[in-house]
């Protein structure tokens, strides 16, 4: 039958391991150092693994494929269909860029790059000339022209988003950028969203019914620079090319210093 499937590009794909535990039903496992779909039944082609790709080795492709079969999803996991599994799912693997080289001097460094702790002092203020917050007078302006902003509650066919600037941001990027209301939100409908820590099932079918329903004029991907954050832009991209829309998408990438670093188009695919 015809339908939605995960596709892994072989050579984009480290053997991270990252997508294994963000598949529910047990589809993908670490082959030979690869990501591998193991089997066309289990795959739901919902693309829940999509945002844990650091590489954006995985896409959703529409083609030939056999039928997803819950029953067999539940043999494979161990449980009966409907029912969640006893045993928890593992964590994810560390980021590929995580597995750095170490020496006696210097204790390994494990996990994501964007979990690491770094201490730095602010450019933006004096730290020994800060108020607290009792004595601040009056408020900042804020450029938020809507609510809510998280990408689970704003419904696909919000108003906002008619013919809109959008502005998908990772949940850090309005922190660590100091400009993101004098720069960023103007003008911008913005939806917020973590493609690591949420829970980004139907992520992917949300941004594709946005492009869908809302003719947006474009679309801005304002994410981190650390890998796991790329997997938020993945997402989008991947909701444009199922809508069939040919919507502008900008990559803009902040440092974890608060530096705007790069903003780019990304190119229609073919």
């Amino acid at each position: 039958m015809i339908r939605e499937i995960v596709t892994i590009d072989e050579e984009l794909c480290d053997g991270c391991g990252m997508c294994v535990p963000a598949c529910h039903e047990g589809a993908i496992r670490i082959v030979d150092g690869k990501a591998r779909l193991i089997s066309e039944n289990l795959c739901d082609g919902l693309g829940a693994c999509l945002g844990h790709c650091p590489r954006g080795a995985i896409r959703v492709e529409r083609r030939d494929a056999e039928q997803f079969d819950e029953a067999a999803v539940a043999r494979h996991l161990g449980h009966a269909p409907g029912e969640q599994p006893e045993t928890p799912r593992p964590a994810p693997a560390a980021c590929p860029s995580a597995r750095l080289s170490t020496s006696p001097a210097q204790p390994p460094a494990g996990g994501c790059p964007g979990s690491r702790f770094a201490h730095f002092v602010s450019r933006g203020a004096d730290p020994n000339n800060i108020a607290p917050f009792s004595d601040k007078i009056g408020n900042q302006p804020s450029a938020l022209t809507h609510w809510p902003v998280q990408l689970h509650l704003l419904p696909p066919g919000a108003p906002v988003l008619r013919g809109a600037r959008l502005l998908v941001a990772a949940d850090c990027v309005p922190v660590a950028y100091g400009g993101f209301h004098g720069e960023m939100l103007p003008g911008h409908a913005v939806v917020i969203a973590c493609p690591k820590l949420d829970d980004t099932g139907g992520y992917v079918d949300k941004f594709t019914e946005m492009f869908r329903v809302n003719e947006l004029e474009e679309v801005t991907v304002a994410r981190m620079e650390v890998p796991c954050c790329s997997g938020i832009l993945q997402m989008v991209l991947e909701g444009r090319r199922r809508s069939g829309a040919r919507t502008p998408v900008f990559d803009l990438v902040i440092s974890t210093r608060g530096e705007r670093l790069t903003r780019q188009e990304v190119p229609l695919e073919n």
